[in-house]
């Protein structure tokens, strides 16, 4: 492009003769992508997790916390994993969960980066209690714990960026940690990374090319699916393809799929080859989805923003609390960028407070260890929940006094130093 040398746009369903007619579309007005272009040059190949201030029309009405808890959705296939007696199948189920989250994935709009100290609580979905908590600022970090009767799940996620101009490499430096309960079982992830395609000329769309390695650390056995990374014209956008493998490496069960529509499988021999009398079985589908939703949210995205997963007495540092979020889920980025810029000026205020008293931040779900994992894109400190909220979430269910508080008129408040929840 003239005047743009060096900045890349795709059109994933085109090829490279219509770069140009698909950087005039997209949702920034030419005068605001111009002038961002302009200062954004200066930050190519660098890491922007929290560098850079991003305008909100970018953003969709959700936070990083909220977004962890999108994986839950199709949590009847861990259920499915606990009772399951066959270790392969148990590994299809487990892997299939994890690959579920990736049509949420897709969606192109930024969530909010999470406060200091934010959480986010769900329950009534699936019989499960998810927490998760910003525990870092800088690097911006956070954990999240879910548990049911068949399942418990930890994460320490930490995102790391790499910014090309026009898209950006987002490496997923991440510690996870599943266990099914019936057998106790522990299962580690390794997914691959993603690029956010056209991020300021074009229409943004997401992929996530490479290996998604799922291993049973109990067993040995593993999953390794490949992403095909979207050729010209949308050749295998979205196609996933691998196998189940027993401890000695040997291809036990072969899946394939799309991941944005559904996934199968099917038992095969020691050359990968589909065993003879045997058949391609479904294990996952995406369910139904509204039509024409603005930023593309499931049915289940619209729950997690709702109230109707808040738990009773809901913490006042919950993110559907914040008032950015809220503004602009009510189609108001006026608002929501003014309240945005309002809570970045409280937690860079509520950061002085805290040095001038000589105290670190201290998460109230989660510990901070001195262990390290490495990961493909860096070692990752961990964080382990402490079982905290376990207790605080019995407590409150047991009582009987605990007032009925209107949440919607709840400030969101996840200062731990100075009064500035009433400014």
């Amino acid at each position: 492009m003239i005047g743009y040398e060096g900045l890349e746009v795709i059109n994933p369903e085109g090829g490279t003769e219509d770069a140009e007619v698909e950087a005039q579309k997209g949702r920034w007005r030419q005068e605001d992508r111009d002038s961002y272009w302009k200062m954004m040059q200066k930050y190519i190949g660098s890491d922007i997790t929290s560098m850079v201030t991003l305008p909100v029309l970018i953003f969709e009405p959700m936070t990083m916390t909220q977004k962890m808890a999108e994986l839950m959705e199709y949590s009847y296939l861990l259920d499915l994993a606990d009772e399951c007696e066959d270790p392969y199948m148990r590994m299809v189920y487990v892997a299939s969960w994890f690959i579920s989250v990736y049509y949420a994935l897709q969606r192109a709009w930024k969530p909010f980066n999470p406060i200091l100290g934010e959480t986010y609580e769900m329950v009534n979905h699936g019989g499960i209690t998810f927490i998760a908590e910003q525990v870092s600022h800088h690097p911006p970090m956070s954990a999240a714990h879910a548990e049911n009767e068949h399942f418990i799940y930890d994460i320490t996620s930490k995102v790391k960026t790499k910014f090309l101009g026009n898209s950006v490499d987002i490496y997923p430096v991440g510690r996870t940690r599943l266990t099914l309960k019936k057998d106790g079982v522990v299962f580690d992830l390794v997914p691959p990374p993603s690029k956010v395609n056209n991020l300021i000329f074009g229409r943004t769309w997401v992929d996530s090319p490479g290996e998604m390695i799922l291993t049973n650390l109990t067993t040995g056995d593993k999953v390794v699916l490949y992403f095909q990374p979207c050729g010209w014209f949308g050749a295998g956008r979205y196609e996933v393809d691998g196998y189940v493998y027993n401890a000695a490496e040997e291809p036990k069960v072969l899946m394939t799929g799309k991941w944005n529509e559904s996934l199968s499988y099917q038992v095969c021999d020691l050359e990968g080859e589909p065993l003879p009398g045997t058949e391609m079985k479904e294990v996952w589908r995406v369910a139904d989805v509204p039509v024409n939703d603005k930023f593309q949210y499931t049915y289940f995205a619209h729950k997690i923003n709702s109230f109707d997963t808040a738990p009773k007495k809901l913490l006042a540092s919950d993110a559907r609390l914040r008032p950015d979020r809220y503004a602009l889920e009510k189609g108001d980025l006026s608002k929501a960028g003014s309240e945005k810029s309002r809570l970045e000026e409280k937690q860079r205020a509520e950061k002085k407070i805290r040095e001038a008293k000589g105290q670190e931040f201290i998460p109230k779900w989660f510990d901070a260890s001195s262990e390290t994992a490495p990961t493909p894109w860096g070692d990752l400190e961990l964080y382990y929940y402490n079982g905290k909220y376990t207790e605080h979430r019995a407590a409150i269910d047991k009582s009987d006094s605990i007032e009925e508080v209107d949440v919607r008129t709840t400030e969101f408040n996840p200062w731990q130093f100075g009064d500035l929840a009433a400014e």
